[in-house]
């Protein structure tokens, strides 16, 4: 006979000792009864629903996939994030996204309205932690110095990557875009200022029978990029694209079978962005002369070149 266990923080009927299948049933109404007779009995009354599959979209430190026994494979950069929502001196435009790249990590802008931006610094734990305790007043200046502070430059590299800037300006046959500038940091909006710690991290396998994992459950990256959100939205985009393509059939669409249609179409798109994501956090943060002579290229010739730059888009 199995032994269910109720776990009293998600309402669930499990079975421990076969984790890929633990939710088989969810409850949705119980009833407790004590019995008055001295050996003072518990009966509980349960009506459960059966569940077809479970989404582990619970983000990186995933329970769901913990409790299914995925594995995950990975390591720490050893950086964390903070982020905060600013207020900015209103700005009519203000739809672009800026990014610095300092030689303790990336700070990142992304405009909220004409009023407001949302803050993203990877920098090392130290400073992280620094920067959470500041008061607000002193953290707005740390900001608007990150921006807007002169970096040292090697005069060699300074030099090369001005005769870069006017051969690509030369060879795309366009005068350059006028330069823009990052808006002033004006406040913060109470207490918005968090921090998490950043890694990567990637499960090996999406899915299990009856279980799939979608977002930073399944695979985790550096925000440098920006694509941790977009990589989750495509996961979720695709597993309704054959769950829906299974039901249409009259499948069980929560069969390892089906699921395993997700799996695939996702982990080649995902794989390489990881890699390449993981790349480019590694070529920015060496000063090596020729990795930041070749980072420049590229950044002049995207920029430049607007079928390079749809392309990488």
């Amino acid at each position: 006979v199995a032994t269910w266990t109720l776990d009293s923080s998600c309402l669930y009927l499990a079975r421990p000792t076969d984790s890929p299948k633990f939710i088989q049933h969810r409850i949705v109404q119980y009833t407790v009864i004590l019995d008055s007779h001295p050996s003072n009995k518990i009966y509980v009354f349960l009506i459960t629903t059966c569940i077809t599959a479970q989404v582990g979209a619970d983000g990186p430190s995933s329970r769901i996939r913990q409790l299914c026994g995925f594995q995950q494979v990975g390591w720490s950069y050893d950086q964390a994030a903070v982020v905060a929502t600013l207020r900015i001196h209103q700005t009519p435009n203000n739809c672009c996204v800026w990014q610095r790249f300092l030689p303790t990590g990336p700070i990142a802008m992304l405009p909220l309205s004409s009023t407001h931006c949302s803050l993203l610094w990877s920098t090392s734990p130290a400073h992280s932690h620094a920067l959470l305790e500041m008061e607000e007043e002193r953290f707005v200046d740390a900001v608007n110095t990150a921006f807007w502070d002169p970096l040292p430059q090697n005069d060699f590299v300074a030099t090369v990557n001005e005769a870069i800037r006017d051969a690509v300006t030369v060879l795309s046959k366009e005068s350059p875009p006028p330069r823009q500038m990052p808006p002033i940091v004006a406040g913060m909006e109470g207490a918005s200022r968090a921090l998490f710690p950043l890694a990567l991290g990637h499960a090996p396998l999406y899915v299990k029978p009856r279980v799939a994992l979608v977002g930073d459950s399944a695979h985790r990256v550096h925000p440098l990029a920006g694509q941790g959100v977009n990589l989750g939205l495509a996961d979720v985009a695709t597993l309704t694209s054959c769950l829906l393509k299974a039901n249409n059939k009259g499948a069980d669409w929560g069969s390892l079978p089906h699921l395993l249609e997700y799996e695939t179409a996702r982990q080649c798109h995902n794989i390489p962005t990881i890699v390449a994501i993981d790349s480019l956090k590694k070529l920015f943060s060496t000063s090596w002369p020729p990795a930041v002579l070749l980072r420049s290229l590229g950044f002049h010739l995207t920029n430049s070149f607007p079928d390079v730059k749809e392309f990488i888009m």
